[in-house]
């Protein structure tokens, strides 16, 4: 696996140098949630990668991994106190891993309709909440509904993330209460 030269954030763009992470060869089936997971795990693990990625203090900043069997990977920093807000992956499955610092996840146990709604009422007893310090991490299914936030007031945080298919489209919602309101739908092109 090698890095993507580009390096975004809100705040600029650089040149990031390359490096690998060894994978299993995977033929040309989709890779799993498992393998996912195990690529995030064996990113965030290294060290080296980890330390190259430019932190900004103001937002989130990023490079682009090559992930396995064709999946979407990121190097995501996370300043204090920055977040996602709440959102999904379409039909991807994922996962992610801290690697550095630690992340809260707030997400959703229950499947949300994929299309033809804009508010929904949420039931009790769905909301579920992680923490995952640095080396933790996860996978996820299809129309995960969730966010990532950074709690910390000082510390950066490290993640790796990765997508299979490649991120289609990120649907964007906004929360009040048991509320759940779609805002809008970002595709591929909205983050160049």
């Amino acid at each position: 696996m090698s890095v993507s030269p580009t390096v975004s954030s809100s705040a600029f763009s650089a040149s990031a140098t390359s490096a690998s992470i060894a994978s299993p060869a995977s033929g040309s089936s989709a890779p799993t949630q498992s393998e996912l997971l195990d690529f995030a795990r064996r990113a965030a693990a290294d060290a080296e990668l980890v330390a190259s990625l430019p932190l900004d203090p103001e937002g989130r900043t990023w490079v682009r991994l090559e992930g396995p069997g064709g999946s979407e990977a990121w190097l995501i920093g996370w300043p204090p106190g920055t977040g996602t807000g709440w959102h999904d992956h379409a039909d991807s499955v994922g996962a992610f891993v801290t690697a550095a610092g630690e992340l809260k996840e707030y997400s959703l146990a229950a499947r949300l309709p994929t299309d033809g709604w804009k508010t929904l009422e949420l039931t009790d007893g769905v909301d579920r909440e992680r923490r995952l310090p640095s080396g933790k991490g996860r996978s996820f299914g299809r129309h995960h509904v969730h966010e990532v936030l950074n709690e910390s007031a000082e510390e950066h945080a490290i993640s790796v993330h990765a997508y299979y298919p490649p991120l289609p489209r990120i649907r964007r919602y906004s929360r009040t209460g048991q509320v759940l309101r779609l805002e809008h739908v970002e595709r591929p092109e909205d983050w160049q």
